[in-house]
């Protein structure tokens, strides 16, 4: 269980690389894709010891709601799981407290994974949108 530390301001860790025409329009933010690349930490501490990274996208898929698609690669850089991955994808109803998502595989320890990963918002600042989430993620590998 490690939480995910997203980072705003001058050194985000999150951007939008892409919108619809008409994204401004919508209150969901509909259309909009981000790139990541969030410091996985041992803490909800910012500062607490790097073990990785969460890298890849996820776009605004709801109309409706808050409801994001996400597809990230939790790489490790350090201890047993060191160059080791686990790719989650699925829905992300972000603006739930708890949400699950897909473990749909991963590389070298986790070859051939699969099962999930329940997300939970620790801290979240609306107006800049930093956020640190646990992830806490069940895994079966070969």
């Amino acid at each position: 269980k490690h939480p995910l530390v997203t980072r705003s301001a001058l050194n985000p860790s999150a951007i939008k690389v892409a919108e619809s025409r008409d994204t401004w329009k919508s209150l969901t933010l509909f259309g909009s894709l981000m790139m990541a690349n969030d410091p996985l930490t041992e803490g909800p501490d910012p500062n607490s010891k790097l073990v990785g990274w969460a890298q890849g996208l996820y776009g605004s898929a709801s109309q409706h709601d808050i409801g994001l698609i996400m597809a990230l690669s939790f790489g490790f850089v350090d201890g047993d799981y060191s160059r080791s991955s686990v790719s989650v994808l699925g829905r992300n109803s972000a603006a739930s407290r708890v949400r699950e998502m897909s473990v749909v595989g991963g590389t070298r320890v986790f070859r051939l994974a699969r099962g999930y990963a329940v997300a939970e918002t620790y801290w979240l600042n609306v107006l800049t949108g930093d956020a640190i989430v646990h992830y806490n993620v069940t895994v079966v590998h070969y």
